[in-house]
């Protein structure tokens, strides 16, 4: 392999998070916008740490011996993941001060316990004692042998007591702030209906602290919020002996008292408090100790309360799509033609519609399908529940090891399996990432398949915000191989040539690397016979190491290569070797971009696919994955228009260069093109 320079992937993740950033400094973002990019920049840089930091971290204390696909030097990588997050942390101050500013313009305020006016302090009290005094048990640390497992999920209240007279010693306390239960916003009473004002729950805590400690005899008190970020890394171990549930539950619990890889607090804390907590909590340096600002947990601030404003954001609705707009039923739609769903901009409801039919279609036998991620209240679950009661067999492929959402899946797994659905809980040593749906259907005498390859989740609350991409089709020959993957699924010990046999789909980890090398291969191949070669490539993220070398490859040889990613990208785009420039750009706007599309010239017989599994080693090696394609040739169409719309944006569109600069693509004298307004105009119209 050729030595080149190659982009860690966790500095370009870092440079993903700074576009987030980017879009909470955009003045010309909605102010509540603005405010939950600032959470959601919050929460990924919390997960990052939970797992991509702490990966580092174990890597660099267990030494060479351990080595992942590119992180060579954790220690290095490390040192440069600090300092940009401390020069992120900078910015983030100075937006969230300008945000401020322009909430005081709305006449919208933050206010703290010291600012309340009488009325307002008399609400904050009532309010204390019937919505807030009974979760609330302070820890007085002092008097703890063994210091408690701070929870990483939650932000804590680290308080001094003392007495002006100093007739009792000092003492520190810690009360946890139950944001998960109540609102961390309260909307407090105002004089004038003009003037908006809230307070934070923790300020409401901090204001009644003299009531909470009243029968302790202290009469001065002061509180700072810590928080705490521990390493969130399952690892499942070999241990035939013990069941995946049981592995699950054990990481779960582990998960809660894993080792902490940040500290973060209020800098203005009592310096005697903090050297107390450090030195209780066994932390040193290395544990990334980060002074901060007032707030912490930001991540809460995706939930800033939208009644505040005069101006509702409204998002456009979603619409049905236009072959199923007055159709009685979609199953019969699908059965004669494949139908590409779009979201957020097609309604979600159409795959529940055709779940909903086929629970009650007295021709339907069977119903499988893969869940990832589900939504909290499950339309999906509701369906698939309802078909075993009208007595179909109904299938679930859960995975039980979806970062962050194990315990959801566990409820899940006890709820479908007790209304009788048979749940599959997955394959050792790898997570099933595939989106697949196989229904059963037996008329006259004849079985007809039917179903779904999506690129995202059955998840009707994340679909309203997720740009994913959902084929519902009858296509034989994908149906063919969806069925032979839930063969494999059912019994994966006995049955992997399943996934070796499948030949319309690309899976992995059978076969998709080998195709998608051959797919590249045939391009470099038409580019050096000085013919018209080209790859179109949308992703979440770049950093399988192979196959970036033979995207090099491609340049080299002359194909045009034209990439969308939204997070993680390894590849240095700018070389001189290259007989043509790669074009590699991020889009980050009011929707998620999450699907994955990838169209090759083929000698101008294009083939299209739609995909779950991003360009990383994880997803091409260790998990069930399947690439689409896409055969109708209206629908190819539509991806590909869909692709140019997106290729030319220049509002949302960032360049991703060498340097990582996020430089925004330049409209310069032409028309200003925002890819998710015009692809809703685009699909409104068809």
């Amino acid at each position: 392999m050729h030595k080149r320079k190659i982009i860690f992937r966790d500095i370009s993740w870092l440079s993903f998070n700074n576009r987030v950033l980017q879009e909470a400094a955009d003045e010309t973002v909605p102010l509540l916008e603005r405010i939950r990019f600032l959470g959601i920049f919050s929460n990924n840089l919390d997960e990052f740490f939970r797992v991509r930091v702490a990966t580092l971290k174990r890597m660099f204390e267990f030494g060479k011996k351990i080595r992942m696909h590119l992180e060579l030097q954790p220690g290095a990588i490390l040192d440069e993941i600090h300092k940009t997050v401390a020069e992120q942390h900078k910015e983030f101050d100075r937006i969230w001060n300008e945000i401020l500013r322009e909430l005081k313009k709305e006449r919208i305020f933050l206010v703290t316990d010291k600012q309340l006016s009488k009325q307002q302090q008399a609400f904050v009290l009532d309010y204390f004692n019937e919505e807030v005094r009974s979760d609330i048990i302070p820890l007085m640390i002092e008097s703890i042998q063994s210091f408690p497992v701070l929870n990483d999920k939650s932000i804590y209240l680290a308080c001094s007591l003392s007495k002006k007279d100093k007739s009792i010693p000092q003492k520190f306390a810690l009360i946890s702030v139950p944001a998960r239960r109540l609102s961390r916003f309260i909307i407090l009473p105002s004089k004038n209906n003009t003037d908006k004002y809230i307070i934070l729950l923790e300020d409401v805590i901090r204001f009644c602290l003299p009531h909470i400690f009243s029968f302790f005899g202290y009469d001065t008190f002061s509180s700072h919020i810590i928080k705490v970020t521990r390493d969130a890394e399952i690892d499942i171990d070999n241990d035939i002996s013990t069941s995946l549930i049981q592995k699950i539950k054990k990481g779960l619990k582990n998960r809660k008292s894993g080792k902490p890889v940040r500290f973060t607090f209020d800098k203005e804390i009592d310096p005697v408090l903090l050297t107390y907590l450090v030195r209780r909590m066994g932390l040193q340096q290395k544990d990334n100790i980060i002074p901060g600002g007032r707030i912490h947990n930001f991540k809460d601030f995706i939930g800033f309360p939208e009644s505040v404003f005069e101006k509702k954001n409204l998002r456009k609705k979603p619409f049905l799509h236009p072959a199923l707009k007055n159709a009685a039923s979609v199953t019969k739609v699908v059965l004669k033609k494949d139908v590409l769903l779009n979201f957020p901009y097609h309604s979600f409801n159409s795959v529940i519609d055709m779940l909903r039919e086929a629970a009650i279609d007295p021709e339907v036998i069977s119903i499988k399908l893969t869940c990832y991620r589900l939504a909290n209240r499950s339309k999906i679950i509701n369906a698939l529940v309802n078909a075993v009661r009208n007595g179909k067999m109904v299938t679930v492929m859960l995975e039980l090891r979806a970062r962050f959402d194990e315990e959801a899946n566990l409820e899940w797994k006890e709820e479908l399996e007790e209304a009788g659905v048979k749940v599959l809980l997955g394959v050792p040593d790898m997570k099933v990432h595939a989106k697949i749906c196989l229904i059963k259907k037996r008329v006259k005498n004849h079985t007809i398949h039917y179903g779904f390859v999506s690129t995202g989740n059955l998840n009707e609350q994340t679909a309203k915000v997720y740009g994913d991409t959902c084929l519902l089709t009858s296509d034989r020959n994908i149906m063919a191989d969806v069925n032979r993957i839930f063969h494999y699924l059912e019994q994966p010990k006995s049955r992997g040539h399943f996934l070796r046999i499948c030949k319309t789909l690309l899976v992995s980890p059978t076969g998709m690397r080998k195709q998608l090398i051959q797919l590249i291969n045939k391009e470099i191949k038409t580019a050096r016979l000085k013919k018209p070669a080209g790859i179109t490539l949308k992703l979440n993220s770049l950093s399988d190491e192979k196959l970036i070398d033979k995207l090099y490859e491609a340049a080299r040889a002359g194909v045009e290569i034209k990439m969308v990613v939204r997070g993680i990208f390894c590849l240095p785009t700018e070389n001189r070797k290259f007989k043509k420039p790669i074009q590699a750009i991020s889009i980050i706007d009011e929707y998620l971009e999450h699907s994955r599309i990838m169209i090759f010239h083929n000698d101008g017989k294009e083939k299209v696919f739609i995909s779950s599994a991003d360009w990383m080693v994880r997803n091409i090696n260790h998990r069930i994955e399947v690439a689409c394609p896409i055969f109708e040739k209206n629908i190819q169409q539509e991806i590909k228009d869909i692709m140019q719309i997106q290729l030319k944006d220049n509002i949302k569109a960032r360049i991703l260069d060498n340097d990582l600069s996020n430089q925004y693509v330049n409209p310069r004298n032409t028309k200003k093109i925002r890819s998710q307004v015009e692809t809703y105009n685009y699909l409104y119209r068809k």
